[in-house]
């Protein structure tokens, strides 16, 4: 009876992860601009062959297919000079390499955002729930949250290195895109 039970609830929740990661994208993005205060952010509706047109392909199939880069393939998992993430879409500042650590997972790792510059939403493509964060001007996929990072959050937000540009302190940071 046991097994059954389990079954039926490994069923449901297939089931719920199947509705989830069928919706469109602008249905899966969370409102948690309007709760957090974000809305000074205006936001990009960029059509998405726009933004095919402008960014290499495996970044658009991060960014914008919800994608996710081999592990240790990124060149910022090294990146150790003091500076700023951009989102590689939009180029609003993400995270501060102040945040940044080795997290050992193969991706580029921080312990906490630039604040109000993120987004966040409940992730079921494999079933089991997680934290999907995107970029909150562009609505870029960048990565998940998980609660195993270092002090003073406690929080690892793991990024795929394609959706961030690096800009080291001292260079200009670029315009935003319009």
């Amino acid at each position: 009876m046991q097994r059954r039970h389990f079954l039926q609830q490994l069923c449901t929740l297939a089931i719920a992860g199947l509705g989830f990661s069928a919706c469109t994208r602008s249905e899966k993005v969370n409102a948690t601009s309007a709760r957090e205060g974000n809305s000074d952010i205006a936001k990009l509706n960029k059509p998405f062959t726009e933004w095919r047109s402008l960014l290499a392909p495996q970044a658009y199939a991060v960014l914008f297919e919800e994608a996710t880069e081999r592990p240790f393939s990124s060149r910022l998992n090294d990146e150790k000079r003091a500076g700023t993430f951009i989102c590689t879409a939009c180029y609003l500042p993400l995270f501060e390499s102040s945040a940044k650590f080795d997290s050992g997972t193969g991706w580029p790792s921080f312990y906490q955002p630039i604040k109000e510059h993120i987004d966040t939403k409940s992730d079921y493509t494999l079933i089991w729930p997680r934290t999907e964060y995107h970029c909150i001007r562009c609505s870029g996929h960048q990565g998940h949250v998980f609660d195993d990072g270092p002090p003073p959050t406690g929080q690892r937000w793991c990024n795929n290195g394609v959706a961030l540009n690096f800009v080291p302190t001292g260079d200009p940071l670029p315009a935003l895109r319009i």
